[in-house]
Parts: C-alpha cells; structure tokens; sequence
C-alpha cells in the first residue's frame, strides 16, 4: 500500500512539474512583412526573420508559427521532451515555401534535423512547401519521434522525405513528387517507422524506399515494425524502383495502400542491401494496377549477396492487376519460401514460382497450396472507373464480400469500417 501512494504522489509531483511549465508560441515572418531576429517573436507584430533562429532559440513544448512566404531552410541540432515537442509550422491558412538549404545546414538539403553528437527528439514540422532542394527535402539523421506531416516537397534533386537511423518517425499526410529519386526514403536500420496518409506520385524511382543496410553502423541492418498504410502511390519508377520497395524490412503491415501506373514492381519484399530478406510482412487488402511494360505486382525474389532469403510473408485480401503479358500478380523465388501465404486476392492468371525464370496458371499456383480462395477479374469488372483513376468496387464487383477477416484491418482507405456486408471486401476499398 505504501508503495502505491508513493507511486501516486510522484506522479502528481510530475503532473504539477509539467504544468508549471508554460508553452510559449512564436512567430516568424520575411523581413519585408516586418521579420527581425532581433525582435522578442513572441507577437505577430515583432516576428523573428529566420527560420534557424527560431528552433535555435525555442524550449520544449514551445511552437513556431511561420507567416506567408518564401525562407531559406534550417538545421534543428536540439530537442524537445515527451509530452512537451518542439513544433515548427506553418500559420493556418498560409503559403510557406523553403527552397534552399540554410546557411547552417551541412548537407545540401533544405530542412535538416541531425546532431553529430546526440540524437535529435520530439520535433513536429508541420505544412511547409519544400521546393528545389539540391538534395533531400527534409532530412531526418540519428533521430527519434520526429513528426512529418501535411507538407509538400517536390522537385528535389534527389529524394522528398529522407531518413537515416531514424526511430519512430511518423511521416503522415504529405504530398511529395516530382524528386529525382525517392518519394520517401527509410533507411539504416531504423525501425518503427509510421509512414500513412501520403500522396507520392512522379518520383523517379520508388513512391517508398525502405532500406535497411548492413553496410552502415550502429544498426542490424533490418527496419522493424514498420507501418505503411493508406498511401496513394502513382506514376512512379521510371528510372527503376516499385510503388513501394522493402529492402531488409521485417515484422511490418502493408494495408489499404493504392498503387496505380507504377512502371516498375508494385510492392517488392528483397534483400540487397538489408541484412536478411524482408520477412514476416503483412501484406493486406492493397490494390496495385499497374502500368503497362511494368513488372510484377508482388515481387519477392531470392536474396543478393548471400542474405538470407525472405520468409513469412502473407500476401492476402489484395486486387494485384497487371496488363503485361510477361509479368504477373505474384513472384515468389522458390515454390517452398519458408511461411509464404498468399490467398483471398483477385489476380491475373500469371505467377512465378521460381524467380521469374517460368510464368505459371493460377491453376498451377493453386497447386502448390497458394491462392485457394483467389479469383481471376479485370479493371472493368472490378471498378467504377478505372479508366479515370477511380479504384472503387462498383455495383456487382467480383471483390465485395470475397475476403477474409484480417485482425487490425479495421477500416479501409476512406476511413469507412470493414466489413460492411457478409464478409472483408477486397482491395483497399469497402464497398457501401
């Protein structure tokens, strides 16, 4: 019983220390609109000029609104506390354009967050457009819990939204296209990454990166129990990636995606660079049409470079369309992976059971245990109108009701609740 009460007073001496702490909120404006580093920035009327004087100068818990304009970007070297996050945002309502690096920044990208020496923590930036960087948009290096949410980075030389040895990012509801490589990249090892609610389109190579690298120290060179859920992803890999590669990526969900006019793979579970093949991934109620002259919408190929070969993956309840007549819905590299499921999907009536080297039937397929439950549809009979880009399952479509119950997939891309008849609708839309 003591030890109770001694627990429920130190917890109201930190609930009283927190609330003693006042979370003040800052303003920075261009200095044609009255911006000054030297004013005190705590007024709309005396702002701050520059966007690295202001997360220089803030405490945990404080916030940063940025009025209408155009700023050279910023280096965040400190951090914010749990339950007390530094925040950068734009003023509601306002255009905020970064588009170049600062003068503090060390690589070439416009808004960096990195200290060489400790990890940098409990930061949100919030509803930037982030333009014509000469590298990375955003750069995110040995961080933790750093928020990326509801801005818009394009046209950046090399990819939008780039981490390195980042934990628990959340990456939410932004747009980023047009880059010279990646929508979003996730790489060295850094594991918990939240990545939803994105739009990624025209990206050189992949809509999502993800890339574990064994090469680079500290780090297993695995990402783990990552979360990639309710992106649209399109017109990406030109130059060679998928909607969304997953290079040593394990223990992750993969649901309620939309890829469409994706020119290489769909989604791609391999190993190069990762320490191990992506494995134990959760592949559920996506839907992938791709573009024609594409690859496979599933990929899971044998590993390179003497890594071991992926295992576990379960591909299920998701619309995998492809209008080549060289590549298929599903390539796995051996009809006896290791924990491979693949079932309740509506597919073509193309696989691999060997890495690509024979296309097999579904009836083949079926064969060998996979896909028991799969039907073969096309866009027509499946969707509103696929014609324009609208995935919905129409009337009558072969998809409604034709899936499995899927634990933690509760809901489907709009937002509506699973299911809403007899059974899971297929795909990453519910029919109503």
């Amino acid at each position: 019983m003591k030890r109770f009460y001694s627990i429920v007073l130190t917890l109201a001496t930190i609930i009283c220390l927190c609330g003693s702490a006042i979370a003040n909120t800052y303003y920075v404006a261009t200095p044609a609109s009255g911006g000054d580093d030297s004013n005190p920035g705590t007024s709309t009327t005396q702002p701050w000029a520059t966007l690295q004087h202001a997360v220089d100068t803030i405490a945990p818990g404080d916030t940063i609104l940025v009025k209408t304009g155009t700023y050279v970007g910023f280096r965040a070297e400190n951090s914010g506390l749990p339950g007390a996050v530094k925040t950068i945002k734009a003023e509601d309502g306002g255009n905020v354009l970064v588009n170049a690096p600062g003068p503090f920044n060390r690589h070439s990208s416009n808004i960096e967050f990195e200290n060489f020496d400790a990890t940098v923590k409990y930061w949100v930036i919030d509803g930037f457009e982030v333009a014509d960087s000469p590298k990375y948009g955003i750069d995110l290096r040995d961080t933790d819990h750093i928020t990326v949410q509801n801005c818009d980075v394009h046209d950046s030389a090399v990819t939008g939204i780039f981490t390195a040895f980042t934990y628990h990012p959340l990456i939410q509801n932004n747009e980023s296209g047009y880059n010279g490589e990646h929508g979003i990249y996730q790489s060295n090892s850094g594991d918990f990454p939240t990545i939803v609610d994105n739009y990624l389109h025209h990206n050189f190579a992949a809509g999502i990166h993800m890339n574990g690298d064994i090469r680079f120290k500290p780090g297993d060179g695995i990402i783990s129990f990552g979360i990639i859920e309710d992106n649209i992803i399109l017109e990406n890999g030109l130059g060679g990636g998928s909607g969304i590669n997953m290079d040593g990526v394990s223990d992750s969900i993969v649901q309620n995606n939309l890829l469409y006019d994706n020119h290489a793979s769909g989604i791609s579970l391999y190993a190069i660079d990762g320490a191990e093949g992506s494995s134990r991934n959760k592949v559920y109620n996506n839907t992938i049409v791709m573009a024609p002259s594409s690859r496979w919408c599933i990929n899971i190929p044998k590993s390179g470079k003497g890594r071991p070969n992926p295992v576990g993956n379960k591909i299920k309840n998701n619309i995998l369309y492809t209008p080549s007549t060289t590549k298929g819905s599903v390539l796995i590299y051996s009809s006896t992976a290791s924990g491979f499921e693949s079932d309740y999907n509506v597919v073509v009536n193309r696989f691999s059971a060997s890495g690509g080297k024979r296309i097999i039937t579904l009836a083949q397929w079926k064969a060998l245990g996979y896909d028991l439950h799969s039907i073969i549809s096309m866009p027509n009979d499946l969707f509103v109108n696929p014609t324009n880009d609208d995935y919905h399952l129409k009337t009558g479509s072969p998809a409604i009701n034709a899936g499995t119950s899927l634990a933690g997939v509760m809901d489907d891309l709009d937002g509506i609740s699973r299911p809403q008849g007899g059974a899971y609708d297929i795909g990453c839309y519910e029919s109503q």
